[in-house]
């Protein structure tokens, strides 16, 4: 007999083990680094199971309406009288328990596993049992523990740790195998993955007025830092903190500071251990699962719809708000909100989530303002400080687009890579640059032409848009960023995501000069000297590389975005393709670049010195994406891109593990897979973009090589920008 949460709820605990019903419960463990103890508990002696005994630090049924979180906190609150955030429970695994005592107790539970680690053990005077559960609490060597596990010592409640359960030792192991100097290597050894590159521009275009707005920029964009480490991971504000104070007590605290600051998404070192976030980063609950958020959908309105999947929004629970309510005994007003569904879930505008940030930035943008020599950036400040505090980024986004100015600027919410459940959220980042005037006169062709492009791609003449705007394109050098640009460094970005700009105004083109000629410098040349066979390194030009980019960028505006599914329905690609969007998007805009180039080229638009070089310099470019990892949207993009290209021996590795192109294969492999790609975007076909990616989007031996060699010599993966200009005093 199964029995769910709602049964349970109702049920006594006792009736639920006497008969053996499946149920979920949680066990959540105390784990002391300094000491490498655990935290257990003596169950008291009018428990009807294991009475006496020695068990987990805290344990708990799940009940209706609470989720597994939810309930971890609950429980250590109730039994041990310690109040903890959500940051500090780490979900390890599920186990599924099927222990019986003498006949009259049947545990059939599947049991979420947390594990809390502190820097020290809490005093055990911090403790208050709750004494119809719990008779006493001690440390314990967790090695010394297992031990008497793996004895069935009869005064602990027994526990497979040669089976399932064995992990939780397994992993505390794995964590702390290595000592100082180990570790301190392998922070060093990450970090010299990334090249640190000093950006400056030329500031004598800006009139003094706009030298002081930009001031207030640097202040605004340290603000908006702030909140894009918050959307990240819940702890990382604490983290941050930690980290910071501690890192001149040892070369490996320093190490791990250095690693936080160098822009590692997802942070590695909490205060005690390392840790994975979520998937939905903290955009939702670390414990919501996707069929959970479906369900919960269902029973919206559509504007209720709309909220859940806007990307200013972030997702939270009821139950969440009712037990830091109860716990702290007080709820902050600015997380009130009306119940709209009988689910625990609901979502909050980024206005009132980062009230308290955007308030502050807000006023730094209409200072800024006020002091603006340019009314197109004049608008912009004002119409993006509006947008912060009401949550309505469509004026300002329509403004930036116009942006006509020296000073260029780009702040706001905007990439949803973080969201790795659905692709819905945005997060927040800020460019600021100078224009380089010149190359921006020199790109306008690609702009120009993208309904030309539209209404030549391999696809289907049913799918394209009659109407393509061509997108302007402006070229910046880079003197300041923050937020979400942590992890590889963009060349470029191709804005606003909000497809109904995108249908309505089409897009803007940001590139990022002196970003695209440090990578070329400090990576893709190395890369090409080691992967490309002699004959065609001299095609690796930084000329090729950056109008590269430049259409892939343009790319991003062509192609499906607001689409018609085969029921009738109106949607995007975005909600259909939902967490795959982002891999498929980067690789349409990259491989339908190279064919919007050759189009291009054949048109007589650009010179036919290109065509060679693309395809040699696209092929270098492959392997500095992939080594992003699989996981990053670009990297898994690129994947798919090279295996796709080298299956159709557009691509080839040579006897001496070098990489070639050949020419009279790769114009008709790259015209295949933009059309394979432009397809499935069209009929928002999920499942055929996951049969595509799994197939392609994974490691292959080709490029183990590529990475191999790249490994030995030691190529940067990135570059590292630092900005001189928070040196000048009078920014100050």
């Amino acid at each position: 007999m199964a029995v769910t949460e709602g049964d349970v709820h109702r049920q006594e605990e006792g009736d639920v083990h006497r008969d053996g019903d499946y149920h979920r419960a949680v066990h959540v463990w105390i784990f002391a680094e300094s000491t490498q103890e655990l935290l257990i508990q003596k169950r008291s002696d009018c428990k009807d199971s294991w009475a006496g005994r020695w068990d987990i630090s805290s344990a708990g049924h799940i009940s209706a309406g609470d989720s597994s979180l939810i309930t971890a906190r609950r429980e250590l609150q109730e039994e041990l009288g310690i109040v903890l955030p959500k940051d500090a429970f780490e979900m390890l695994f599920v186990y599924l328990g099927d222990v019986t005592n003498d006949g009259k107790f049947i545990n059939n539970e599947f049991d979420d596993v947390y594990l809390v680690t502190t820097v020290n053990p809490i005093p055990l005077e911090a403790f208050t049992l709750q004494e119809t559960e719990v008779s006493a609490v001690k440390y314990i060597f967790y090695e010394d523990y297992r031990n008497l596990l793996d004895k069935e010592d009869p005064d602990c409640v027994p526990y497979d740790i040669n089976g399932q359960y064995g992990q939780l030792f397994d992993i505390i192991a794995r964590r702390y195998k290595e000592n100082t100097i180990g570790r301190s290597l392998t922070l060093q050894k990450q970090l010299q993955r990334y090249a640190p590159v000093s950006l400056s521009a030329e500031l004598t275009g800006l009139t003094e007025v706009d030298r002081e707005a930009l001031v207030l920029l640097i202040k605004a964009a340290a603000i908006i830092d702030q909140i894009f480490y918050l959307q990240v991971w819940c702890c990382n504000p604490v983290l941050r903190d930690w980290l910071k104070k501690h890192a001149d007590a040892s070369q490996l605290d320093k190490l791990k500071w250095m690693y936080y600051v160098t822009g590692w998404k997802g942070l590695e070192y909490k205060a005690a251990f390392p840790m994975l976030k979520p998937p939905g980063a903290n955009l939702y609950p670390p414990d919501m699962d996707k069929v959970e958020f479906e369900l919960w959908k269902k029973s919206l309105t559509e504007d209720q719809k709309q909220a859940a999947t806007s990307f200013f929004t972030v997702i939270k629970r009821q139950s969440e708000l009712s037990l830091d309510s109860s716990l702290y005994g007080s709820t902050d007003e600015s997380t009130s909100h009306s119940v709209t569904s009988t689910h625990d879930l609901y979502s909050v505008p980024f206005s009132q989530e980062y009230n308290a940030f955007l308030t502050q930035a807000a006023e730094l943008l209409h200072k800024a303002g006020e002091l603006a020599s340019s009314p197109s950036l004049k608008r912009f400040f004002h119409s993006k400080a509006d947008a912060f505090l009401s949550n309505d980024y469509y004026d300002s986004d329509i403004a930036w687009m116009e942006l006509d100015s020296k000073l260029d600027v780009t702040i706001g919410p905007y990439e949803t890579y973080e969201d790795a459940l659905f692709g819905y959220k945005a997060t927040f980042e800020a460019f600021i640059g100078v224009r380089d005037d010149k190359a921006t006169a020199q790109v306008k062709l690609f702009g120009d032409n993208l309904q030309v492009l539209e209404q030549n791609l391999p696809l289907d003449s049913v799918y394209k848009s009659k109407d393509v705007i061509s997108a302007p394109i402006r070229v910046i050098d880079l003197i300041y960023n923050s937020g979400d640009v942590k992890g590889p460094q963009t060349v470029a970005f191709n804005l606003p995501n909000d497809e109904r700009i995108v249908k309505d105004r089409g897009t803007s083109m940001v590139m990022l000069k002196n970003i695209s000629e440090a990578k070329f410098k400090h990576i893709l040349l190395p890369i090409a000297d080691v992967c490309i066979t002699k004959e065609q390194q001299e095609l690796v030009d930084f000329e090729s590389f950056f109008t590269h980019t430049i259409c892939h960028e343009c790319c991003h505006g062509i192609g499906p975005h607001s689409i018609t599914l085969p029921d009738g329905r109106k949607s995007t690609v975005r909600l259909e393709l939902q967490e795959l969007h982002s891999a498929l998007e980067e690789a349409k805009a990259d491989i339908v670049g190279l064919w919007a180039l050759k189009f291009l080229i054949h048109k007589d638009m650009l010179p036919k010195s290109l065509l060679k070089s693309m395809y040699v310099s696209f092929l270098a470019g492959c392997f500095r994406s992939v080594r992003f990892g699989l996981e990053e949207a670009h990297g898994k993009g690129q994947a798919l891109q090279f295996n796709w290209l080298y299956e159709e021996g557009a691509f080839i590795l040579n006897a001496d593990e070098t990489f070639s192109v050949d020419f009279t294969k790769v114009e008709g492999a790259v015209e295949n897979l933009s059309r394979a790609i432009l397809t499935i975007q069209a009929k928002g076909d999920k499942e055929a973009a996951n049969v595509l990616l799994q197939k392609y989007g994974i490691m292959t031996n080709p490029i183990k090589v590529a990475l191999q060699k790249l490994e030995k010599i030691q190529v940067p993966v990135d570059i590292v920008p630092t900005f001189p200009i928070m040196r000048q005093t009078w920014l100050r």
